[in-house]
Parts: structure tokens; C-alpha cells; sequence
């Protein structure tokens, strides 16, 4: 298992030579259950994307933006978990971030709450 701080620092670093300002690495790959520490430089977005039937993201490190139709649906800063909600996003970096993002995949999806 890598040390969530050494591999933070490493895909930050990597982040900040890509041309689109990110990075990423599977850190657990078990069944349906995944695992991804991702990096991304201030600025930087994940394009709109839909979420699987399961889904946290927790900012290890920095402050990002969830947004629904370039609408705010949430912050999330060092520390803090948020749980997805089903709706197509995207997500930018307000600062250089390194965020754990776990999904479980087919699972039958259930109203949050």
C-alpha cells in the first residue's frame, strides 16, 4: 500500500508538468471497490462526468469545486469528505489539490440521504 503523502507529493509534481494540470494513480483496486488519489494544479478541471452508483471524494490536500452545469454544488478543502451525488459534474481545482476519490462500481443506486 504507498504512503498517501509521498504519492500526494509525486502526483503533484507530475500535475504540474502535465499540459492539463493533473494526475493520477489507482491505489486500490478490490472487486468493486476503487480507490484514486488524483492531483490537480490550481485551475485545472475534470470535464463534466457522470458518478458511478457510489462515490466519495476527500481533499487530501488544496480546495476544489464540484459544479452541475457550471453551477456551485460544493467545496471541498483539506480535510474534508463529501459524498457525490449522481448528477453529471466536473471538477476544478480552485488551488493545487491532491484529493482520494473512492467509487464502487455495480451496486444498484439509491436516493442519498
Amino acid at each position: 500500500m504507498p504512503d498517501l503523502r509521498t504519492l500526494s507529493t509525486e502526483l503533484l509534481a507530475a500535475a504540474r508538468t502535465d499540459p492539463h494540470g493533473r494526475s493520477a494513480q489507482l491505489v486500490v483496486n478490490d472487486g468493486e471497490l476503487r480507490q484514486t488519489v488524483l492531483a490537480l494544479v490550481a485551475g485545472a478541471r475534470l470535464g463534466e462526468h457522470s458518478s458511478p452508483p457510489a462515490a466519495s471524494l476527500q481533499a487530501l490536500s488544496g480546495h476544489v469545486r464540484v459544479e452541475v452545469d457550471d453551477t456551485v454544488q460544493q467545496e471541498v478543502a483539506a480535510g474534508e469528505l463529501w459524498q457525490l451525488t449522481h448528477e453529471r459534474h466536473s471538477v476544478v481545482a480552485i488551488e493545487d489539490s491532491v484529493l482520494l476519490l473512492t467509487t464502487v462500481t455495480n451496486v444498484a443506486t439509491r436516493p442519498h440521504g
